[in-house]
């Protein structure tokens, strides 16, 4: 159907759109902020997927519309809205019902992505583009966490947002990678996967949804200031 990856979108944002009214949480008022940041992030990472479609991947004609924006089916452009706002209305459930308790890993930030950063040089001599991409992006992400001083990375109930995120990287990734509707050229990539996801697909999930967190982070600091 070709519709699917649309309607997969829906699914993925019916609930938080739903729920934003919850007189705990207040979703709805963070809008602005989590749109904000996701609008922010979106622009770097669509260029990169339409830089690559084609090659990195393509997209499975059976299970998307036949529009295209800079190459891109609509369910694809779709991913870099439903996916964050979705993701940023459980941080914010996280958030609301968790203290801030802060980890002592400040200092280390720069390590961690001194490594990404390393790690993407030698994927990148190793003829794996789409690895050492997600290395940089990983890499990029951990600094601006350390320069715009969120310090998302070290609250330890991130550590709980991460393992949400990884099991829903398990289903809505895992679902798009066996139906599939995405599909992967192994010249490109390790080639190692977990199910049928690629392990890069979690680099880049990380990568794109801790970068919303950190935006809309640094947002709501500014409301706040």
């Amino acid at each position: 159907m070709r519709i699917e990856y649309l309607l997969l979108n829906l699914l993925i944002i019916i609930g938080p759109l739903l729920l934003s009214f919850d007189q705990t949480v207040r979703y709805v008022r963070y809008w602005p902020k989590a749109l904000s940041s996701i609008g922010l992030v979106m622009i770097p990472f669509l260029l990169w997927d339409a830089a690559v479609s084609g090659l990195h991947w393509h997209f499975n004609e059976k299970f998307t519309l036949p529009f295209r924006f800079l190459g891109l089916p609509a369910g694809e452009l779709l991913f870099f809205i439903s996916v964050p706002f979705a993701c940023m209305f459980i941080w914010q459930i996280i958030v609301t019902h968790r203290k801030i308790i802060w980890m002592n890993n400040r200092r280390y930030l720069w390590l961690f992505a001194g490594i990404g950063f390393l790690s993407g040089l030698l994927f990148i001599l190793w003829d794996k583009p789409y690895t050492s991409i997600v290395c940089f992006a990983l890499a990029l992400t951990i600094s601006m966490d350390r320069l715009l001083k969120t310090y998302v990375l070290s609250q330890k109930r991130t550590l709980i947002f991460f393992i949400i995120l990884t099991g829903l990287i398990f289903i809505f990734n895992g679902y798009l990678t066996a139906r599939p509707v995405v599909l992967y050229d192994s010249r490109y990539i390790l080639n190692i996967r977990i199910w049928t996801i690629p392990v890069e697909d979690f680099v880049y999930g990380y990568a794109l949804i801790l970068l919303c967190t950190i935006g809309f982070e640094k947002f709501k600091g500014w409301s706040n200031a």
